[in-house]
């Protein structure tokens, strides 16, 4: 019983140590000219995407898909216009042969069409047409003139015209153990580009939430690479919002002579000293892993964040992968 109880004991003990090493960051050397806090380097623990966030994330593609071979209805049409998980749904097109799967996708347009950030429609038509990603279905019977699926895996409600494109299978996501996150990191001069869109015209996102950026394959952006979110502090000086903050006055009562913000010259004193937005440091506020590519275009999800990342912001591959 001794032995069987040191036994138990000493299993105890590695998987403790085994769990501890798994949840410490690695090493990593403290950059020249900062000192290394859980305020400028927090820890990074990043969340893992499910089977949902990689088959549900949407995308961008730079060519429209066709849509010969779209959804007409399923087994209780007219009076169910939406279907989910194990219904049956009837296929337009050519092409269907029993037990093919096929991916149910929409094509997307924002009723809104607000821009959140100067120039993102035109960003987001040279990137191309956005998609979302609803279901999986396999084709059970092609008797009749229209195919018969069966919808094996629901992200979100099918609807009558919806188009059916073959389905691929997603390439899993390898990640990285937790790390301290720089904050202030500056640029380290590799692909970098912005986050043009969020999935469902979403403009504040947070962990889990999905992106699409305008750098793909063409950079040699591949599905596992990590994006770094920044933004630096001009944003909000062009940002309707946050600008008037800026415009808002800093002084305190005590304070003889106010200070002047540039550019824009916001206070009248001309006595203090100038504050120059442009030389506030640039931040770096969440992380994101590419979870799909196009050509022109990467689907990204954000797996740690330390505020909301917004529409506009920029994004640069991290050098701690």
């Amino acid at each position: 019983m001794k032995k069987i109880g040191l036994l138990l004991l000493l299993c105890l003990a590695v998987a403790a140590a085994a769990q501890q090493a798994d949840s410490t960051p690695a090493d990593q050397s403290t950059p020249e000219g900062t000192v290394s806090t859980s305020v400028s380097f927090p820890v990074e623990r990043v969340q893992t995407p499910t089977t949902s966030d990689l088959y549900c994330a949407g995308f961008v593609n730079k060519q429209v898909l066709p849509n010969s071979n779209f959804v007409l209805g399923g087994l209780h049409s007219p009076n169910t216009t939406k279907f989910a998980d194990n219904d049956l749904i009837y296929l337009a097109g050519r092409g269907y042969q029993a037990g093919q799967q096929y991916t149910i996708v929409r094509e997307l347009r924002d009723a809104n069409r607000y821009e959140i950030f100067a120039g993102q429609h035109a960003m987001l038509a040279a990137m191309g047409q956005p998609y979302a990603e609803l279901a999986r279905v396999r084709i059970i019977d092609t008797r009749s003139k229209s195919a018969i699926a069966h919808v094996e895996f629901s992200c979100e409600p099918v609807d009558p015209g919806d188009i059916a494109i073959p389905f691929a299978e997603k390439q899993p996501v390898v990640f990285h153990p937790p790390l301290r996150f720089d904050r202030f990191a500056p640029s380290n001069g590799k692909t970098s580009g912005r986050i043009v869109l969020g999935k469902d015209f979403d403009s504040e996102l947070g962990t889990g939430k999905k992106v699409y950026i305008n750098v793909g394959t063409n950079q040699g952006i591949k599905v596992g690479d990590y994006f770094r979110a920044v933004r630096s502090y001009t944003a909000d000086l062009n940002d309707p919002v946050d600008t008037l903050s800026f415009k808002a006055s800093t002084v305190e009562d005590t304070q003889n002579r106010e200070p002047n913000i540039e550019p824009r010259m916001l206070t009248k004193s001309g006595k203090g000293p100038t504050i120059r937005v442009a030389d506030y440091p640039r931040r770096a506020v969440g992380e994101i892993v590419v979870i799909g590519t196009t050509p022109t275009t990467a689907t990204g999800m954000i797996v740690f964040a330390l505020e909301d990342l917004h529409l506009g912001d920029g994004v640069e591959l991290d050098q701690q992968q």
